[in-house]
């Protein structure tokens, strides 16, 4: 059986993927660059020149396998969303007929992304990846499904929207990952240091740190209390 043309792969693929996904790799996309291009087995969202892009709306760690097979021969970026402002939209019907809208009150920012970037222990530091973050604004569209979601009382997200991109990161090495550090922490700092100087939970702060030090963007150097003091690697 002969295989599938390059539009018709293009096609399925694009059948099978969410409309952020598909908005976001359209806006992401330059002249020649190609869509949907199978390469070692795999399904690759995007390829510019030897650039392999991949778009990951959802949990990064599910590149993983993904990701390791590529590295060691492809030089790779992953392209992932970052909500700053998300309008909650609610729909019925088939049609999806739009019942209102309200503006979340949560903004997320850059920092965000070290919930999904954990997922990539040990691969933020390989010299073929990169990673760019795309700080956007989303409709998040919500269906009543009753009997589901019970803590939204049967609203469901059924898809996701571009509506903007409003800023990009893009890190490309360890160098990039300590430029997200705030200006004035101690020369050795915790992360409660780096919670407070960015106005983030303290969590998501150890979630950071625990990234830049992967990279080698920052060094443990002792402890204080029960706490991990870090300083940076060749400031």
């Amino acid at each position: 059986m002969s295989s599938p043309s390059p539009s018709r792969r293009h096609a399925i693929a694009t059948l099978r993927e969410g409309p952020l996904h598909a908005a976001l790799k359209s806006w992401y996309r330059l002249p020649g660059d190609e869509l949907e291009v199978p390469l070692d087995g795999l399904q690759i969202d995007m390829v510019r020149g030897d650039l392999l892009i991949e778009i990951q709306t959802s949990s990064i760690a599910t590149m993983r396998p993904k990701l390791e097979r590529l590295l060691p021969r492809r030089t790779v970026r992953l392209v992932h969303p970052v909500p700053a402002v998300t309008w909650i939209v609610r729909v019925e019907g088939g049609e999806r007929r739009e019942l209102g809208r309200r503006r979340s009150p949560r903004e997320g920012r850059l920092e965000d992304a070290f919930d999904e970037l954990v997922g990539l222990r040990g691969l933020l530091a390989h010299p073929n990846l990169s990673v760019e973050l795309l700080l956007t604004h989303e409709e998040e569209v919500r269906e009543l499904q009753p009997g589901r979601a019970w803590r939204r009382k049967g609203w469901v997200v059924v898809e996701r929207r571009l509506v903007d991109v409003v800023k990009r990161l893009l890190i490309r090495d360890a160098l990039d990952l300590r430029g997200l550090l705030p200006p004035g922490l101690p020369r050795s700092f915790t992360t409660g240091h780096l919670a407070e100087k960015l106005g983030i939970r303290r969590s998501l702060a150890q979630k950071m740190a625990y990234c830049l030090r992967e990279s080698g963007a920052i060094e443990t150097v002792g402890i204080q209390g029960n706490a991990l003091r870090y300083r940076m690697v060749g400031a």
